[in-house]
């Protein structure tokens, strides 16, 4: 009997030094519809490049990737 597992997917950034996973909202979103339903409660995140999916720790991994900066 052969046993399939879906993976959980993952949304992972860095906010002030800390890695934040976030839980996937909906299974039917698109990687960028999860970074826009985030961006709500994480303002940095409209602007973050996406990175992945990596299959890691039995999770299917994206991670956001913001840019920190001043401006002058």
């Amino acid at each position: 009997m052969l046993l399939v597992n879906e993976l959980e997917r993952k949304f992972l950034f860095s906010e002030n030094g800390q890695e934040i996973k976030l839980a996937d909202p909906a299974t039917e979103l698109q990687p960028e519809d999860v970074r826009d339903f985030y961006s709500a409660l994480y303002p940095i995140l409209t602007t973050a490049k996406i990175e992945g999916p990596v299959i890691k720790d039995d999770e299917v991994q994206y991670v956001f990737r913001t840019k920190m900066g001043t401006k002058g």
